[in-house]
């Protein structure tokens, strides 16, 4: 299940919680205290800080998963 299709409690995740999400990653570092819980308010729609940690978690594993070659190169046709 891609990030994009994760389901919680709330339901799926919406392109503007994506995004939300991407920059309250860049502000909210692995040092910060509360860093999910951080997150969760910054994205909303009563995401949980679990929630988004699994998010977070799930986002990880298909990057990793690119980066080890699971994923195609589309192949594109010249026109």
């Amino acid at each position: 299940m891609s990030s994009s299709q994760s389901q919680g409690s709330t339901g799926t995740w919406t392109a503007k919680q994506n995004k939300a999400f991407e920059k309250a990653l860049a502000v909210y570092d692995m040092d910060t205290p509360d860093r999910w819980s951080n997150i969760a308010k910054a994205v909303g729609g009563n995401k949980t800080a679990e929630e988004v940690k699994r998010h977070y978690d799930i986002l990880v594993h298909d990057i990793l998963f690119i980066e080890s070659g699971g994923v195609p190169f589309p192949n594109y046709k010249d026109h």
